[in-house]
Protein backbone atom coordinates (compact mmCIF):
# COMPACT_ATOMS: atom_id res chain seq x y z
CA UNK A 1 0.00 0.00 0.00
CA UNK A 2 2.61 2.70 1.07
CA UNK A 3 3.61 4.54 -2.21
CA UNK A 4 6.72 5.75 -2.52
CA UNK A 5 7.46 9.11 -1.79
CA UNK A 6 7.25 11.38 -5.31
CA UNK A 7 10.58 13.33 -5.64
CA UNK A 8 9.72 16.94 -5.16
CA UNK A 9 9.50 19.36 -7.53
CA UNK A 10 12.38 22.45 -8.38
CA UNK A 11 11.59 25.33 -6.92
CA UNK A 12 13.16 28.31 -8.35
CA UNK A 13 15.51 30.38 -6.54
CA UNK A 14 13.84 33.60 -7.74
CA UNK A 15 10.64 32.51 -7.79
CA UNK A 16 10.16 34.43 -10.71
CA UNK A 17 6.99 34.37 -12.34
CA UNK A 18 3.57 33.27 -11.12
CA UNK A 19 2.19 29.93 -12.01
CA UNK A 20 -0.31 27.25 -10.92
CA UNK A 21 0.92 23.92 -10.39
CA UNK A 22 -2.12 21.63 -11.49
CA UNK A 23 -2.19 17.89 -10.50
CA UNK A 24 -2.69 15.28 -12.21
CA UNK A 25 -4.19 12.66 -11.77
CA UNK A 26 -7.46 14.60 -9.91
CA UNK A 27 -11.41 14.50 -9.98
CA UNK A 28 -13.58 12.36 -10.28
CA UNK A 29 -12.31 8.48 -10.19
CA UNK A 30 -14.09 5.43 -11.97
CA UNK A 31 -16.47 4.24 -8.94
CA UNK A 32 -18.36 8.16 -8.74
CA UNK A 33 -18.30 8.07 -12.90
CA UNK A 34 -20.02 5.09 -12.47
CA UNK A 35 -22.39 6.31 -9.91
CA UNK A 36 -23.49 9.89 -11.24
CA UNK A 37 -23.85 8.29 -15.09
CA UNK A 38 -26.02 5.95 -13.20
CA UNK A 39 -28.56 8.42 -11.88
CA UNK A 40 -28.17 10.25 -15.39
CA UNK A 41 -29.10 7.59 -17.00
CA UNK A 42 -31.95 6.66 -14.51
CA UNK A 43 -33.02 9.78 -15.04
CA UNK A 44 -33.02 9.76 -18.61
CA UNK A 45 -34.65 5.72 -19.15
CA UNK A 46 -37.51 5.98 -16.32
CA UNK A 47 -38.17 9.71 -15.61
CA UNK A 48 -38.45 11.98 -13.00
CA UNK A 49 -38.62 11.23 -10.12
CA UNK A 50 -35.69 8.84 -9.31
CA UNK A 51 -34.83 8.79 -5.32
CA UNK A 52 -31.43 8.62 -4.31
CA UNK A 53 -30.26 7.27 -0.97
CA UNK A 54 -27.95 9.76 0.96
CA UNK A 55 -25.37 11.74 -1.65
CA UNK A 56 -24.87 9.65 -4.40
CA UNK A 57 -21.08 11.19 -4.04
CA UNK A 58 -20.09 13.57 -1.22
CA UNK A 59 -20.01 16.54 -3.54
CA UNK A 60 -22.28 19.88 -3.58
CA UNK A 61 -22.25 20.85 -6.99
CA UNK A 62 -23.12 16.72 -7.77
CA UNK A 63 -25.99 16.85 -5.81
CA UNK A 64 -27.45 19.90 -7.06
CA UNK A 65 -27.22 19.13 -10.51
CA UNK A 66 -28.92 15.89 -10.26
CA UNK A 67 -31.22 17.36 -7.88
CA UNK A 68 -32.39 20.36 -10.80
CA UNK A 69 -32.95 17.11 -12.92
CA UNK A 70 -35.42 15.21 -10.72
CA UNK A 71 -33.06 13.18 -8.29
CA UNK A 72 -34.63 13.43 -5.04
CA UNK A 73 -31.76 12.56 -2.19
CA UNK A 74 -33.11 11.25 0.79
CA UNK A 75 -31.80 9.87 4.48
CA UNK A 76 -33.34 6.41 5.03
CA UNK A 77 -35.40 4.22 2.39
CA UNK A 78 -38.75 4.78 4.30
CA UNK A 79 -38.82 8.05 2.92
CA UNK A 80 -39.34 6.74 -0.29
CA UNK A 81 -42.55 5.76 -1.76
CA UNK A 82 -43.40 2.15 -1.17
CA UNK A 83 -42.62 0.63 -5.10
CA UNK A 84 -40.55 3.14 -5.78
CA UNK A 85 -37.27 3.14 -7.89
CA UNK A 86 -34.06 4.20 -5.45
CA UNK A 87 -30.77 4.24 -6.30
CA UNK A 88 -27.77 3.25 -3.39
CA UNK A 89 -24.81 5.79 -3.49
CA UNK A 90 -21.34 5.14 -4.54
CA UNK A 91 -20.11 4.62 -0.78
CA UNK A 92 -22.46 1.13 -0.14
CA UNK A 93 -25.26 0.63 2.20
CA UNK A 94 -25.41 -2.37 4.88
CA UNK A 95 -27.68 -5.58 4.39
CA UNK A 96 -30.12 -4.19 6.76
CA UNK A 97 -30.37 -1.41 4.47
CA UNK A 98 -31.19 -3.64 1.62
CA UNK A 99 -33.82 -5.07 3.76
CA UNK A 100 -35.87 -2.49 4.52
CA UNK A 101 -35.95 -1.59 0.61
CA UNK A 102 -37.08 -5.46 -0.03
CA UNK A 103 -39.77 -4.81 2.49
CA UNK A 104 -41.11 -1.95 0.66
CA UNK A 105 -40.62 -3.55 -2.58
CA UNK A 106 -38.90 -0.34 -3.54
CA UNK A 107 -36.81 -1.00 -6.83
CA UNK A 108 -33.39 -0.35 -6.13
CA UNK A 109 -30.14 0.07 -8.42
CA UNK A 110 -27.12 -0.58 -6.15
CA UNK A 111 -23.99 1.97 -7.23
CA UNK A 112 -21.62 1.16 -4.62
CA UNK A 113 -18.13 1.73 -5.92
CA UNK A 114 -16.80 -2.14 -6.62
CA UNK A 115 -13.57 -1.30 -4.66
CA UNK A 116 -16.08 -0.37 -1.78
CA UNK A 117 -17.86 -4.17 -2.59
CA UNK A 118 -14.37 -5.73 -2.44
CA UNK A 119 -14.05 -4.20 1.25
CA UNK A 120 -17.25 -5.66 2.14
CA UNK A 121 -16.52 -8.51 0.52
CA UNK A 122 -13.55 -8.88 3.03
CA UNK A 123 -15.33 -8.38 6.05
CA UNK A 124 -18.26 -11.17 5.20
CA UNK A 125 -14.93 -13.79 4.34
CA UNK A 126 -13.40 -12.80 8.29
CA UNK A 127 -16.52 -12.48 9.87
CA UNK A 128 -17.12 -16.44 8.67
CA UNK A 129 -13.68 -17.42 10.03
CA UNK A 130 -14.08 -15.68 13.05
CA UNK A 131 -11.74 -12.98 13.37
CA UNK A 132 -11.91 -9.67 15.14
CA UNK A 133 -11.81 -7.04 12.16
CA UNK A 134 -10.32 -3.79 12.89
CA UNK A 135 -12.18 -1.44 10.54
CA UNK A 136 -9.69 1.88 9.73
CA UNK A 137 -12.23 4.94 9.03
CA UNK A 138 -13.84 7.41 10.37
CA UNK A 139 -16.96 6.83 12.74
CA UNK A 140 -20.38 7.65 11.08
CA UNK A 141 -19.11 7.86 7.67
CA UNK A 142 -21.56 6.34 5.11
CA UNK A 143 -18.93 4.03 3.49
CA UNK A 144 -18.08 2.88 7.32
CA UNK A 145 -21.64 2.15 7.82
CA UNK A 146 -22.28 0.31 5.05
CA UNK A 147 -19.42 -2.21 5.59
CA UNK A 148 -19.67 -2.24 9.22
CA UNK A 149 -22.94 -3.30 8.48
CA UNK A 150 -21.85 -6.42 6.98
CA UNK A 151 -20.44 -8.04 10.06
CA UNK A 152 -21.22 -5.73 13.07
CA UNK A 153 -21.03 -8.32 15.72
CA UNK A 154 -16.76 -8.43 13.98
CA UNK A 155 -15.73 -4.75 13.51
CA UNK A 156 -14.21 -2.31 15.60
CA UNK A 157 -13.65 0.89 14.29
CA UNK A 158 -10.29 2.37 14.55
CA UNK A 159 -10.53 6.40 14.09
CA UNK A 160 -7.08 7.13 14.27
CA UNK A 161 -3.67 6.06 15.26
CA UNK A 162 -4.06 7.10 18.63
CA UNK A 163 -7.02 4.74 19.00
CA UNK A 164 -4.93 1.72 18.21
CA UNK A 165 -4.02 1.85 22.06
CA UNK A 166 -7.64 1.13 23.43
CA UNK A 167 -8.31 -1.48 21.07
CA UNK A 168 -9.22 -4.87 23.05
CA UNK A 169 -9.88 -8.11 21.08
CA UNK A 170 -11.25 -11.57 21.87
CA UNK A 171 -8.00 -13.30 20.56
CA UNK A 172 -4.97 -11.57 19.20
CA UNK A 173 -3.82 -14.68 17.47
CA UNK A 174 -7.18 -13.81 14.80
CA UNK A 175 -7.36 -9.89 14.39
CA UNK A 176 -7.48 -8.21 10.92
CA UNK A 177 -7.38 -4.69 10.08
CA UNK A 178 -9.18 -3.40 6.88
CA UNK A 179 -10.16 0.36 5.69
CA UNK A 180 -12.19 2.74 4.57
CA UNK A 181 -11.28 3.40 0.96
CA UNK A 182 -10.94 7.02 1.32
CA UNK A 183 -8.15 7.45 3.86
CA UNK A 184 -4.81 9.78 3.97
CA UNK A 185 -2.43 6.80 3.07
CA UNK A 186 0.40 7.71 5.65
CA UNK A 187 -2.03 8.19 8.03
CA UNK A 188 -3.71 4.75 7.88
CA UNK A 189 -0.02 2.77 7.71
CA UNK A 190 0.47 4.83 10.72
CA UNK A 191 -2.62 3.22 11.99
CA UNK A 192 -1.27 -0.23 10.90
CA UNK A 193 1.62 0.17 12.46
CA UNK A 194 0.19 0.97 15.96
CA UNK A 195 -2.00 -1.78 16.03
CA UNK A 196 0.46 -3.94 15.12
CA UNK A 197 2.85 -3.00 18.26
CA UNK A 198 -0.22 -4.00 20.32
CA UNK A 199 -1.37 -7.25 17.72
CA UNK A 200 1.95 -8.74 16.23
CA UNK A 201 -0.48 -11.57 15.24
CA UNK A 202 -2.04 -8.91 13.07
CA UNK A 203 -3.16 -10.09 9.62
CA UNK A 204 -3.57 -7.60 6.35
CA UNK A 205 -6.23 -7.78 3.72
CA UNK A 206 -5.41 -9.55 0.53
CA UNK A 207 -4.91 -6.03 -1.51
CA UNK A 208 -5.44 -2.30 -0.84
CA UNK A 209 -8.27 -1.16 0.77
CA UNK A 210 -7.68 1.95 -0.07
CA UNK A 211 -8.28 2.53 -3.71
CA UNK A 212 -6.07 3.62 -6.69
CA UNK A 213 -7.61 6.70 -7.29
CA UNK A 214 -7.17 8.24 -3.42
CA UNK A 215 -3.88 7.01 -3.86
CA UNK A 216 -2.78 8.25 -7.07
CA UNK A 217 -4.37 12.25 -5.70
CA UNK A 218 -2.60 12.44 -3.03
CA UNK A 219 0.83 10.88 -4.80
CA UNK A 220 0.51 13.76 -6.89
CA UNK A 221 0.06 16.53 -4.26
CA UNK A 222 2.68 15.55 -2.91
CA UNK A 223 4.34 15.99 -5.57
CA UNK A 224 4.05 19.57 -6.21
CA UNK A 225 3.48 20.41 -2.93
CA UNK A 226 6.72 22.00 -1.52
CA UNK A 227 6.73 24.34 -4.36
CA UNK A 228 4.20 25.81 -3.79
CA UNK A 229 3.29 28.84 -1.50
CA UNK A 230 -0.85 28.01 -1.38
CA UNK A 231 -2.01 24.51 -2.43
CA UNK A 232 -6.03 24.97 -3.14
CA UNK A 233 -8.23 21.47 -2.86
CA UNK A 234 -11.07 21.63 -4.54
CA UNK A 235 -14.14 19.61 -2.86
CA UNK A 236 -16.92 19.13 -0.18
CA UNK A 237 -16.35 19.15 3.41
CA UNK A 238 -18.39 15.54 3.97
CA UNK A 239 -15.34 14.00 1.33
CA UNK A 240 -13.25 12.46 3.24
CA UNK A 241 -10.72 11.79 0.51
CA UNK A 242 -10.84 15.89 -0.27
CA UNK A 243 -10.31 17.12 3.33
CA UNK A 244 -7.29 14.10 3.55
CA UNK A 245 -5.94 15.81 0.57
CA UNK A 246 -5.60 19.43 2.26
CA UNK A 247 -4.01 17.57 5.29
CA UNK A 248 -1.58 15.74 2.84
CA UNK A 249 -0.35 19.04 0.83
CA UNK A 250 0.51 20.76 4.45
CA UNK A 251 2.27 17.59 5.75
CA UNK A 252 4.63 17.60 2.09
CA UNK A 253 5.44 21.17 2.70
CA UNK A 254 2.70 23.17 1.38
CA UNK A 255 3.14 26.28 3.59
CA UNK A 256 -0.78 26.98 3.18
CA UNK A 257 -3.49 24.64 2.31
CA UNK A 258 -7.03 24.94 1.72
CA UNK A 259 -10.16 23.41 0.68
CA UNK A 260 -12.96 25.14 -1.37
CA UNK A 261 -16.33 23.71 -3.02
CA UNK A 262 -16.24 26.38 -5.59
CA UNK A 263 -13.64 29.61 -6.88
CA UNK A 264 -15.82 32.10 -5.28
CA UNK A 265 -14.78 30.35 -2.18
CA UNK A 266 -11.31 31.44 -2.58
CA UNK A 267 -9.93 34.28 -0.76
CA UNK A 268 -8.24 36.24 -2.47
CA UNK A 269 -5.75 37.46 0.53
CA UNK A 270 -4.79 34.03 0.23
CA UNK A 271 -2.79 34.84 -2.70
CA UNK A 272 -1.15 37.70 -0.91
CA UNK A 273 2.95 37.24 -1.63
CA UNK A 274 2.37 33.79 -3.24
CA UNK A 275 4.16 32.95 -7.00
CA UNK A 276 2.94 29.21 -6.77
CA UNK A 277 -0.11 27.98 -6.39
CA UNK A 278 -0.93 24.13 -6.83
CA UNK A 279 -4.48 23.01 -7.33
CA UNK A 280 -6.21 19.54 -6.89
CA UNK A 281 -9.39 17.74 -6.74
CA UNK A 282 -11.34 15.35 -4.66
CA UNK A 283 -12.24 12.19 -6.64
CA UNK A 284 -15.63 13.20 -6.52
CA UNK A 285 -15.57 16.32 -8.05
CA UNK A 286 -16.41 17.30 -11.89
CA UNK A 287 -13.62 19.17 -13.79
CA UNK A 288 -15.92 22.12 -14.54
CA UNK A 289 -15.14 23.35 -11.46
CA UNK A 290 -11.74 23.17 -11.68
CA UNK A 291 -11.98 24.69 -14.42
CA UNK A 292 -13.76 27.26 -12.74
CA UNK A 293 -10.79 27.81 -9.97
CA UNK A 294 -8.24 28.19 -12.72
CA UNK A 295 -10.10 31.00 -14.31
CA UNK A 296 -10.09 32.69 -11.01
CA UNK A 297 -6.43 32.28 -10.65
CA UNK A 298 -5.58 33.91 -13.99
CA UNK A 299 -7.73 36.96 -12.99
CA UNK A 300 -5.32 37.44 -10.36
CA UNK A 301 -2.12 36.83 -12.53
CA UNK A 302 -1.82 33.13 -12.44
CA UNK A 303 -2.42 32.31 -15.78
CA UNK A 304 0.62 30.10 -16.46
CA UNK A 305 -0.60 26.67 -15.76
CA UNK A 306 1.50 23.66 -15.58
CA UNK A 307 0.20 19.99 -15.00
CA UNK A 308 2.62 17.80 -12.71
CA UNK A 309 1.18 14.30 -13.60
CA UNK A 310 2.07 11.11 -11.38
CA UNK A 311 0.13 8.34 -13.12
CA UNK A 312 -2.60 7.99 -15.85
CA UNK A 313 -6.03 6.39 -14.78
CA UNK A 314 -7.70 4.18 -17.04
CA UNK A 315 -9.99 2.44 -15.34
CA UNK A 316 -13.48 2.45 -15.86
CA UNK A 317 -16.64 0.41 -14.06
CA UNK A 318 -19.79 -0.86 -15.80
CA UNK A 319 -23.34 0.58 -15.03
CA UNK A 320 -25.05 -1.14 -11.93
CA UNK A 321 -26.38 -4.60 -13.38
CA UNK A 322 -30.25 -3.32 -12.79
CA UNK A 323 -29.82 -0.42 -14.76
CA UNK A 324 -27.71 -2.32 -17.29
CA UNK A 325 -30.69 -5.11 -17.60
CA UNK A 326 -33.14 -2.57 -18.11
CA UNK A 327 -31.42 -0.82 -21.08
CA UNK A 328 -30.68 -3.70 -22.19
CA UNK A 329 -34.72 -4.57 -22.47
CA UNK A 330 -35.81 -1.54 -23.62
CA UNK A 331 -33.38 -1.57 -26.91
CA UNK A 332 -30.83 1.26 -25.67
CA UNK A 333 -26.91 0.64 -24.89
CA UNK A 334 -26.00 -0.40 -21.80
CA UNK A 335 -23.07 0.66 -22.19
CA UNK A 336 -20.74 4.08 -21.74
CA UNK A 337 -19.63 6.34 -23.88
CA UNK A 338 -15.47 6.17 -23.25
CA UNK A 339 -13.03 8.66 -23.15
CA UNK A 340 -10.10 7.75 -25.79
CA UNK A 341 -7.27 5.50 -23.81
CA UNK A 342 -10.09 4.23 -21.30
CA UNK A 343 -10.68 0.59 -20.79
CA UNK A 344 -13.84 -0.81 -19.85
CA UNK A 345 -14.06 -3.24 -16.58
CA UNK A 346 -16.84 -4.69 -15.75
CA UNK A 347 -16.92 -5.61 -12.09
CA UNK A 348 -19.81 -6.52 -10.29
CA UNK A 349 -21.45 -5.33 -7.01
CA UNK A 350 -22.66 -8.17 -4.86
Amino acid sequence: MTQPAPAPLDVPADRPRKRVLLAAPRGYCAGVDRAVVAVEKALDHYGAPVYVRKEIVHNRHVVETLAARGAVFVDETDQVPEGARVVFSAHGVSPAVKASAAARNLQTIDATCPLVTKVHKEAVRFAAEDYDILLIGHDGHEEVEGTQGHAPEHIQVVNSPADADHIEVRDPQRVMWISQTTLSVDETMETVRRLRVKFPHLEDPPSDDICYATQNRQVAVKKLAPACDVVITVGSSNSSNSVRLVEVALDAGARSSYRVDKASEIDPAWLDGATTVGVTSGASVPEILVNDVLAFLAQHGFADVEEVRTATEDLMFSLPRELRADLKAAGENPGRPRPEGRRSLAVEPV
